[in-house]
């Protein structure tokens, strides 16, 4: 079990959000935590604790009048810590190279792959081909629906068929690297882990990284129980870094 730290920024600025309140008409998002460090800064402190595999989430479509200012800030991050952290939000096979050259060691990515509610094998190999399985981490952000844990897409705001299941673990392995799954629902409100969730992902044949609800080290240690030492995780609004009450230093110790 590793602990993968995050960047997320939004309106070119890096916060902590309620994952299921993003929309992108107006911009708007419930914050948990605004910084007043940008991207780099945490990239730096990520990089001095030897903290590898962290995620810098751009969270405004393409389209927004925020776009540009929240990507400079996410290629300053990967700048600063160079094939240390990863690079997710709007990447396609088109702009994927430009984020692995500006120095991020993979590229994450949802709504490209899973599009019009279902998976599109000519994207993933496009984006395959584009920078390779090995720099490439799927995202399988999900929400449980009538009894399953479907795919959410466009920055969490499209529900997919498709089930995020031990059989699309192994459909998917062979193009990517890892998985990335945001337990949507639980995502920001510090409410606990998701059992259920989790469950599933310890059964995945690549590395696997949780995100959504870690609150205290018990719901760490509980993570590795339930994972069996197999998932990785993220903690976000409750980590001291932004205004939370767990501190880095001993999520650290928790995994090493």
């Amino acid at each position: 079990m590793e602990f993968r730290p995050c960047i997320d920024i939004h309106n070119g600025k890096v916060k902590q959000i309620v994952g299921s309140t993003l929309k992108d008409t107006g911009n708007y998002a419930k914050e948990n935590f605004v910084s007043e460090e940008n991207a780099a800064y945490y990239a730096r402190l990520y990089k001095d604790h030897g903290l590898c595999g962290g995620h810098v989430i751009m969270l405004n479509a393409p389209g927004s009048e925020y776009h540009a200012a929240t990507k400079a800030q996410a290629l300053d991050a990967l700048k600063a810590f160079p094939d240390g952290l990863m690079a997710g939000g709007g990447i396609n096979a088109d702009n994927a190279r430009e984020y692995i050259d500006a120095g991020a060691s993979h590229v994450i990515v949802t709504s490209y792959v899973f599009a019009n509610g279902a998976i599109n094998t000519g994207n993933l190999k496009k984006l395959v081909d584009a920078v390779g399985a090995d720099r490439t981490v799927l995202d399988l952000s999900c929400r449980y629906v009538d009894g399953s844990y479907r795919v959410v897409t466009d920055r969490w705001q499209t529900l997919t068929d498709v089930t995020v299941d031990e059989e699309l673990f192994v459909r998917l392995s062979d193009s990517c690297d890892e998985f990335l799954v945001h337990a949507v629902d639980s995502e920001g409100k510090a409410a606990g882990i998701d059992e259920r969730l989790i469950t599933i992902l310890a059964r995945a044949p690549k590395s696997v990284c949780y995100a959504g609800g870690i609150s205290t080290y018990d719901d760490i240690q509980r993570l590795n129980l339930i994972g069996e030492g197999r998932v990785n995780f993220t903690v976000g609004s409750k980590l001291d870094l932004f205004g939370g009450d767990l501190k880095l230093e001993e999520i650290i110790k928790c995994t090493r």
